[in-house]
């Protein structure tokens, strides 16, 4: 890929729709899709946004016409929403069965970006995957190898829930349950919230604490370690309390004091950076 020379952008994706869940999709969720239409002057077509497609394609165009963009290909100039708005279009313009890899795009510094390219007014609604069998048209012969090379695919991923009630908080289970929340607020107030949560030991979610953050797209990202074998479905109450707690904190303006100072040091010193 032609690398474009325009200054690196810390927050690719605001101004869309649906910000902290476009980070996630990019960061966090392995298998997902949501529905996004490109703007009249780009011809008005349906899209599919994925998390991740074969082959290492940014983009394709699957044989049934249908395109799909990728938002975990491997894009590496300084805006990753002009590189994405790049493979989308070249997958608009291409034939049926063609996918666009990252290699072969031309990024202009002036190109456009998603936020010019997609329409505004459609929804980011996220649809959490157990496989990758969105890759597939509906018309295709499900062959034995597409059949094992999806199951292989869907083997490899964590697996995933999005969380009902508030935005882009997804659980997922590793070693153990974990709950990551993508925050599309000022980091410092964030980072102060919490803070001021963790002082008085009340930043914890349904009997489990609050292990860090890390930042992905320009977006701080708090985790929380469940209490194990805590499922996605028990969790539409507590998430909704810990968002009122968490409101409430956010809404605070007073100057921390020494405990919550302390509680801060503390949440900045165990941060990880990812983009």
């Amino acid at each position: 890929m032609a690398k474009s020379t325009a200054e690196f952008v810390l927050r690719p994706f605001q101004g869309l729709s649906g910000e902290a869940d476009w980070v996630s999709m990019r960061e966090i969720v392995p298998s997902a899709t949501a529905p996004a239409r490109t703007t009249a002057e780009h011809g008005g077509e349906d899209v599919v946004i994925a998390t991740v497609l074969p082959g290492g394609w940014a983009a394709m165009r699957r044989e049934d016409g249908t395109v799909l963009l990728g938002v975990q290909g491997v894009l590496n100039s300084d805006d990753l929403s002009r590189d994405l708005a790049a493979a989308l279009l070249a997958a608009v313009e291409g034939e049926p069965g063609t996918g666009i890899l990252p290699e072969h795009l031309e990024v202009s510094a002036d190109g456009p970006r998603l936020q010019d390219v997609l329409d505004d007014s459609v929804p980011f609604e996220v649809t959490v995957h157990e496989g990758y069998d969105y890759w597939i048209d509906d018309s295709a012969e499900m062959t034995d190898e597409i059949k094992a090379g999806l199951d292989e695919a869907a083997g490899q991923s964590v697996p995933t829930v999005k969380i009902d009630g508030v935005e882009a908080a997804y659980w997922c289970r590793m070693s153990r349950e974990f709950v990551r929340w993508a925050r599309t607020e000022d980091e410092d107030r964030v980072v102060d919230a919490i803070a001021r949560m963790h002082a008085k030991r009340d930043s914890g979610l349904a009997g489990g604490k609050f292990l860090g953050m890390f930042r992905a797209c320009g977006l701080v990202v708090p985790v929380w370690e469940l209490p194990r074998g805590t499922e996605a479905d028990e969790l539409a109450e507590p998430i909704q309390d810990l968002s009122s707690r968490f409101e409430a904190a956010l809404a605070v303006d007073e100057p921390l004091d020494a405990t919550q100072r302390r509680a801060r040091a503390g949440i900045v010193s165990r941060q990880v950076t990812l983009r």
